[in-house]
């Protein structure tokens, strides 16, 4: 396995081209530097994230296929819908990003340890206080928090990062929110990183790296304001329709 390593010492160390990414394992592409904001708004902008272990040097990756959700197809299930129409709980924008990216570094019970380490939980909590990471959030009438999602967004562009739930389809209901406020707002693709079933059951689909690329980079490109970032009351999620 022959990858390049990045500098830590030099945030302008420019990443390889994406289709030198390895086949196996799939879209390895780097190794090495740092998770300073320079770095990692360079890394999103150019369809490469981070995914590592504690331990491990920092890992950059770009697969081949990616998965991703259109925001005008995010399908609801009958169930979904239904809980959609009549759940109890508080969704807010930006609520509590760190407890969001803390949740979703907690245990799960189908996996060891977490990727989410405490140098990724302060890099991505760093870019949510310069507006670059944003969450959604779900919390019960008691305000404990049973749900959510975080981020990356770049101009019109949103890279999901992880979510996690605490209670029976709290997720899917933080994903419907957040899908169908991007597809209000003009997002129209959200980046899932890699394919996955659960996924795909809410509408996603794979599409090839170099379309992803040619789709994904425009978006980066085009301005977006924090207003963006608020619950629209006005939205009738539970009715949304797939377009």
């Amino acid at each position: 396995m022959d990858i390049t390593w990045i500098d830590p010492s030099n945030t302008d160390t420019s990443f390889p081209n994406v289709e030198e990414a390895l086949t196996n394992p799939e879209g390895l592409l780097a190794a090495g530097g740092d998770l300073c904001q320079t770095r990692l708004l360079n890394a999103y902008r150019n369809g490469i994230f981070p995914w590592y272990e504690e331990g491990q040097p920092i890992l950059w990756w770009s697969p081949n296929p990616r998965g991703v959700l259109f925001t005008n197809k995010f399908k609801i299930s009958t169930s979904l819908r239904k809980t959609l129409r009549k759940h109890d709980w508080t969704i807010t924008f930006d609520g509590d990003f760190k407890k969001t990216v803390m949740a979703c570094a907690a245990p799960r019970s189908y996996a060891r340890g977490t990727w989410i380490t405490n140098e990724m939980t302060d890099a991505y909590c760093h870019l949510h206080q310069i507006g670059h990471a944003h969450s959604i959030e779900l919390w019960d009438q008691q305000e404990r928090l049973i749900g959510g999602i975080y981020g990356v967004q770049i101009g019109k562009m949103f890279y999901g990062e992880s979510m996690f739930s605490f209670q029976t389809n709290a997720s899917k209901v933080a994903l419907a929110y957040l899908a169908m406020h991007m597809n209000h707002w003009g997002f129209p693709l959200l980046d899932c990183q890699l394919p996955s079933t659960h996924l795909a059951s809410l509408g996603a689909e794979s599409i090839s790296r170099s379309d992803y690329i040619k789709i994904m980079t425009p978006l980066c490109n085009q301005l977006a304001d924090s207003f963006y970032w608020k619950l629209d009351e006005t939205l009738d999620i539970a009715n949304w329709q797939q377009k």
